[in-house]
């Protein structure tokens, strides 16, 4: 299956563009089986050469979803698919740094149509999208829009298949092999794990861990440890007698038992774990008029964070949100260094704080809501999430601002007792890696449910 795609962009500098426009055809080698195709808000300016180019505008963008919004429907659209483009290291590069900007990684093979007709239709003139597919006499309409382009490429793609008629150069691009045999031992320990959400745990004859890792699917995982050829898979590949596993259910509580044992166990092939997960962080201040202000810097364990980031760019884009979310302000947030009023001003986005037409006292009120709801600060709460079977569900508690561990229930009564809860969940260390991993996770799953430690102790005095 294969996942036909063109992106546009805003242009700019390496890295820093964003997705103007894309769209996706789903096709099976024979017909388009699903489509996706929408605008983007880039919330980040054009360039304008990319403007006269594409004819999309800043203005065309204002009102469509911002990439978090669309994220989940890409996913889902290229799972088990080949991502299929005309230069395909661009759209691929594109989608990959959007996807790491939310924290998420993105991995799918990919598969180039200029590569592929160099090899196929040899002695063109030139192997540009336009060009080439006016040479094979295929139509192209709305050029440099992604529907457009990506229509074209789905009838280019059909033409390359046809000559590939041994289908070894299509191999040979995708350079990867999935059908790769394995070797009986290891088929075994492939078929002992099951396609779950949890933690596994790779030991060598004498038992000894030598790998931890978590997954949603267990057996998925497994099998490319198994079938990768680099040389960190290819010793795990000759050290593993056996292994064993604990499902979780809830990703969240497999990152956070992934996180706990690697620290206690230290496997071989797990590397270091000196490297915190991130390397950002949201702190505040008081300017000299009274107003609070929120900056993202490099993570200083001495100073006290509001919450942390896998990177500057995923933490840019949570502090836009952020800002639209509770009405705050472009300059307060760090996100705008100029003088004078911030560029939310003119469109009435922003009260006017910047130029101090509102209070501190009510610009302040805002803010707190926001750190309130992302610090850990003398929080206590149970964060509860799906469990291993139907009718169990899990549970994360945090007391006095403190990761104090896990455990799952299966009645409601469970949870309206927190000597019930202590007795229940099963200890574990807090550290900056843990906090990091439990407000990432809740950052990008707002449908979890938080009950704070006050309404547990009200229902168990009533």
């Amino acid at each position: 299956m294969y996942a036909i795609i063109d992106i546009e962009t805003t242009g700019g500098k390496y890295n820093e563009e964003g997705i103007t426009e894309i769209a996706i055809y789903k096709f099976d080698g024979h017909k388009v089986v699903d489509q996706f195709i929408s605008l983007i808000n880039p919330e980040i300016p054009i360039q304008p050469f990319v403007v006269n180019l594409t004819g999309i505008n800043n203005k065309m963008l204002r009102n469509a979803p911002k990439f978090y919004e669309v994220a989940k429907r890409i996913v889902e659209i290229t799972t088990d698919c080949i991502i299929v483009a005309h230069n395909a290291s661009f759209d691929y590069r594109i989608l990959r740094t959007e996807f790491d900007r939310l924290g998420f990684d993105y991995k799918r093979q990919s598969l180039c149509t200029v590569e592929l007709s160099q090899k196929l239709i040899p002695d063109q003139k030139s192997y540009s999208l336009g060009k080439l597919v006016r040479s094979l006499g295929i139509a192209i309409s709305n050029r440099h829009r992604a529907t457009g382009d990506a229509q074209a490429t789905v009838k280019l793609f059909k033409i390359l298949l046809s000559k590939d008629v041994e289908k070894n150069i299509l191999k040979e691009t995708v350079r990867l092999d999935t059908k790769k045999k394995v070797d009986d031992k290891l088929l075994k320990l492939i078929e002992s794990v099951p396609s779950s959400t949890g933690v596994y745990y790779i030991h060598r004859q004498d038992g000894a861990i030598i790998f931890i890792g978590k997954s949603k699917n267990i057996k998925k995982r497994v099998t490319q440890h198994f079938t990768n050829d680099n040389k960190k898979s290819k010793n795990i590949q000759e050290e593993v007698a056996s292994i064993t596993y604990e499902i979780t259910g809830s990703e969240l509580l497999a990152l956070l038992k992934e996180n706990e044992e690697i620290k206690l166990n230290r496997p071989k092939y797990n590397g270091m774990v000196k490297k915190l997960k991130f390397d950002h962080a949201l702190y505040q201040f008081t300017d000299d008029q009274g107003y609070v202000n929120l900056e993202v810097k490099k993570f200083d364990g001495r100073k006290t964070s509001i919450t942390t980031f896998t990177n500057r760019q995923q933490a840019k884009l949570f502090m836009q949100r952020w800002t639209e979310e509770y009405d705050l302000c472009f300059k307060l947030m760090g996100l705008h260094k100029g003088t004078g009023n911030c560029p939310n001003h003119p469109q009435k986005q922003c009260n006017g704080v910047c130029i101090t037409n509102e209070s501190a006292n009510t610009y302040n009120s805002r803010a707190q809501k926001l750190i309130a709801h992302q610090s850990f600060t003398n929080k206590d709460v149970i964060i509860i999430d799906r469990g291993r079977d139907t009718g169990e569900q899990s549970m994360i508690l945090i007391e006095d601002g403190l990761f104090r561990g896990i455990g799952y229930f299966t009645l409601n009564h469970q949870i309206s007792n927190l000597d019930i809860i202590r007795s229940i969940i099963t200890p574990m260390n807090h550290n900056p890696d843990a906090q990091h991993i439990i407000q990432s996770y809740v950052r990008q799953h707002k449908k979890l449910k938080v009950i704070t430690l006050d309404e547990i102790k009200k229902g168990s005095k009533g």
